[in-house]
């Protein structure tokens, strides 16, 4: 896995769990990003969230719902909740070059099933530290 090329070649973040609370890593880390020029879509279903905007983007209800082709899903849930989200990325068309677990976020059989689909998979790593990291 290359880190380096996953982010420079992202243009295209869609957070799954995206959190509209500052304090919350699921915030703070696509801000960072959406702050160094990529394009960042904030997933949540519940309705509650849905009027908001983050990032400059609407609050959308699934990955179905981003408007254009996505190169990095960003994950903010607990392992325990990946298998449930594996329909709605398998979906999508085209699929995403990369889905990324958040730091303290691993689940091998799900990184198995999405591999075998063609995506890479970055787990138990941070976004915005690894950009930091590496000076992009």
């Amino acid at each position: 896995m290359d880190v380096r090329r996953i982010l420079t070649q992202t243009r295209t973040v869609a957070v799954l769990w995206a959190n509209p609370r500052e304090s919350a890593a699921a915030f703070y880390v696509p801000a960072y990003l959406a702050n160094r020029g990529y394009r960042v879509y904030p997933i949540h279903p519940a309705p509650i969230h849905l009027d908001k905007v983050l990032w400059g983007q609407k609050m959308l209800r699934s990955l179905a719902d981003v408007p254009e082709p996505i190169d990095l899903v960003d994950v903010f849930r607990p392992a325990q909740a990946l298998a449930r989200h594996l329909p709605e990325i398998l979906a999508l068309e085209p699929l995403p070059r990369v889905v990324w677990f958040q730091q303290g976020i691993v689940d091998h059989a799900v990184a198995g099933v999405l591999r075998a689909a063609g995506i890479e998979v970055v787990q138990d790593r941070c976004t915005l530290a690894d950009h930091r990291m590496l000076g992009l």
